[in-house]
């Protein structure tokens, strides 16, 4: 595992995924289908976590300029600033089933911060960044 450090917060939109896990791929079909650029335009990002017994999961896309949200319809989430737990996922189109293996190994670790969002970074078509919050002063 590695300490990934952000240095500011990113703003992201989209939407939540009532289904889940079924509905992750249309959700992102559908936010990539409508957004400038696709896929390679710019960043995608999954959030999940806990709530009342059940996963919360939003497929979300980084904002690029300010109103993206509002234009498309979508709902923004920021993803805070600071140091993050990750773990990297290669070729990750083969491996879906083990991205809930890595959070749980990820929230095992006693320098997460309790109730922070699970964030699945989408770097590219080949690597997928799990990644989960720090608490402040574990950020070595």
């Amino acid at each position: 595992m590695d300490i990934l450090q952000l240095p500011e917060a990113i703003s992201v939109f989209g939407k939540q995924v009532t289904t889940f896990p079924n509905g992750i791929k249309a959700a992102y079909d559908s936010l990539v289908d409508k957004l400038p650029g696709g896929f390679e335009g710019r960043p995608y990002y999954g959030l999940s976590k806990m709530e009342n017994s059940q996963v919360l999961y939003y497929a979300t896309a980084k904002e690029m300029e300010t109103g993206e949200a509002e234009r498309y319809g979508e709902t923004r989430f920021s993803i805070p600033e600071g140091a993050y737990l990750a773990q990297t996922i290669w070729q990750w189109h083969d491996k879906t089933g083990s991205v809930a293996n890595v959070f749980h190994e990820l929230m095992q670790d006693v320098r997460v911060e309790p109730g922070s969002w699970c964030v699945e970074w989408y770097k590219s078509d080949e690597e997928l960044v799990c990644m989960m919050r720090l608490r402040p002063g574990q950020g070595g």
